[in-house]
């Protein structure tokens, strides 16, 4: 079953180029991990530091296995420093019949 993770970003106002360098140079790795389906990033029109990640997966395993990866050997360091507030991670399951 496909799942669909959402992660929340705010941005410091200032650092909004530096944030889109490293989510470039980051979701490329994404992209490329066995599993993934697409990842689309979304702003706020109403807030410019206000990104989602809309990441699909194939599974809840295949997810399981990219968070275990960005935990360890693929951290991600330099996008700590750039946000406003601790980034949101909600997965999603699709409603059958809905």
């Amino acid at each position: 079953m496909t799942i669909t993770a959402t992660l929340e970003m705010r941005f410091k106002p200032d650092l909004l180029d530096e944030a889109k360098a490293v989510l470039v140079r980051v979701l490329a790795e994404t992209r490329a991990f066995e599993g993934n389906l697409g990842v689309d990033v979304l702003v706020d029109l109403e807030d410019a530091g206000h990104w989602v990640a809309n990441e699909i997966w194939e599974s809840v395993e295949h997810d399981d296995a990219y968070r275990a990866f960005r935990a360890g050997e693929g951290r991600i360091t330099d996008l700590g420093p750039l946000l406003a507030a601790a980034p949101v991670l909600t997965r999603w399951a699709p409603i059958d019949g809905v």
